[in-house]
């Protein structure tokens, strides 16, 4: 089996939100189906993750889809410009559809675009199967990193 072809990362956008409000158990990286358009103004930056999810379409299928990822119409489009929220879809290997599904069957598990990028002259986006952190949980998680900051405070101060 021949070696994975290594392709220069350009990130177009990061999920920031998706660290704060879930566990990500696990990550996968897709290919996405995108119009000519589409791609146009992923190259100038505009799209919003902020409350995209993928799923399956239909409980017999091994299609995952991408809904509510937001890329602006092509500021240089013709009457052809594309659907701002359209579903896309996704391009994964068969055994990863098989292992995401199982994944996500299980309760209180979805699956979130966590990253946009190009690699090389492809689209592609990270996904990650994760499940809801609990209000606590994020406490928990402000007070280690208010903890840390002060702790690196104090090691540089001396």
């Amino acid at each position: 089996m021949s070696q994975p072809v290594e392709r220069p990362r350009r990130v177009i956008v990061t999920n920031r939100k998706a660290q704060h409000l879930y566990h990500i158990l696990h990550r996968v990286e897709a290919g996405i189906v995108l119009q000519g358009s589409e791609v146009k103004s992923l190259r100038e930056g505009k799209v919003n993750l902020t409350d995209a999810y993928a799923a399956f379409r239909e409980k017999d299928k091994l299609e995952l889809w991408l809904f509510n990822l937001h890329i602006a119409p092509y500021s240089h489009g013709s009457y052809a410009n594309h659907l701002p929220t359209r579903p896309r879809k996704l391009l994964l290997h068969r055994r990863e559809l098989v292992r995401l599904r199982s994944m996500v069957e299980e309760k209180g598990m979805t699956i979130v675009p966590l990253q946009l990028y190009f690699s090389g002259p492809f689209v592609k986006v990270e996904l990650g199967v994760v499940r809801g952190k609990k209000l606590y949980d994020r406490r928990e998680d402000i007070k280690a990193r208010d903890a840390e900051r002060a702790m690196r405070r104090a090691a540089s101060s001396e």
